[in-house]
């Protein structure tokens, strides 16, 4: 099973090198992780594993170590927060596409799934180029809504990069520029490009993107 971990402890060298042993010892995988200042001479690591068979022995193990502040097991953030509908662009129009969005995924959630809505009103080019091409390291990343009156440029660029590493879908509005002719779907209502993202990637919707693939609605 997938288990999340939560390890606060000292700020100092090797602590992931000590940590990741036990995990080893125990046949554990580590599936995901990130690491961060909380304090002080604190850090705060999160890890996602996979394959752990006694759960108590693991917090156990990793408590004795001496730099160790506190473990926690939990759920994974996969199983808390679910798959992420990403939508960038200019303020307005990621505000309608959030709303319809938001209002879909509840639906949703309210049925077992797991959607969460993440919306950045990006200014400038180069600022939303540069969001587009980090969400290869994000992780639940499921679709990627792109709303503006005109795109193209470095942004063209960043969404042929992220379509050639990832999996992703990308739906974009109705707009000017060469974006559109790259985008998975293009959608002329924010409203609707919003429920149609949470739909591509729901379990409880019967909708498959790859058969409406390069049209315009």
């Amino acid at each position: 099973m997938q288990l999340g971990l939560t390890v606060i402890a000292e700020d100092r060298m090797g602590i992931l090198y000590r940590l990741t042993g036990i995990i080893s010892e125990l046949n554990a995988n580590i599936v995901y992780t990130q690491q961060f200042i909380v304090g002080e001479n604190t850090g705060l690591i999160y890890m996602e594993l996979d394959g752990v068979e006694d759960e108590e022995n693991l917090a156990g193990k990793l408590e004795k170590l001496e730099f160790v502040k506190k473990v926690e097991t939990h759920k994974t953030m996969k199983k808390i927060f679910g798959k992420r509908v990403l939508i960038f662009g200019g303020g307005a129009q990621v505000a309608q596409v959030a709303m319809g969005a938001i209002s879909e995924a509840d639906r949703h959630n309210i049925r077992g799934e797991r959607i969460s809505v993440d919306t950045m009103a990006v200014v400038g080019e180069e600022n939303l180029a540069d969001a587009i091409l980090a969400i290869k390291t994000l992780p639940r990343a499921g679709v990627l809504v792109l709303a503006g009156s005109l795109m193209g440029g470095a942004i063209t660029k960043a969404v042929e990069e992220v379509k050639k590493d990832t999996n992703i879908p990308v739906i974009c509005l109705n707009m000017f520029g060469c974006l559109p002719k790259l985008a998975d779907l293009i959608v002329t209502d924010p409203l609707q490009a919003g429920v149609i993202a949470v739909m591509t990637v729901a379990d409880t919707a019967k909708f498959d993107i790859t058969k409406v693939r390069g049209r315009i609605l």
